[in-house]
């Protein structure tokens, strides 16, 4: 168990539905009726938009994991936030970019040319 801070569109999302009956009814915070009609949802959304890719609940996890990893999020803080005992397994999830490995290069030359 874990506290994990979440982002004001989150936080309104479920504002939406926090007297909804059916989410009341069943002590839940969305109305979704199950992982399966969850990806059910994505797969009519993908099909709306023209996305050429199935979506699913763990295509939406791994691609929060890499947009952590993108914009800077350290690994260890993801694991956390996915969950995971170890970052070995949010690893599996987070591709290194080139653009990640750019800046954390750059960043590292910056630190090494202040240290001399």
């Amino acid at each position: 168990m874990s506290r994990i801070p979440l982002l004001p569109a989150t936080l309104e999302i479920l504002r939406r539905y926090e007297h909804d009956e059916v989410c009341v009814a069943r002590s839940r915070v969305l109305p979704t009726p199950s992982n399966q009609k969850m990806n059910a949802y994505m797969k009519e959304i993908a099909a709306v938009c023209g996305i050429d890719k199935v979506l699913t609940t763990h295509c939406a996890r791994h691609t929060f994991a890499c947009m952590a990893v993108e914009y800077g999020m350290p690994i260890d803080v993801l694991a956390k936030i996915l969950g995971h005992s170890n970052t070995n397994m949010t690893r599996h999830y987070a591709k290194f970019s080139e653009t990640v490995i750019g800046r954390e290069m750059e960043a590292f030359g910056e630190r090494l040319a202040s240290a001399t």
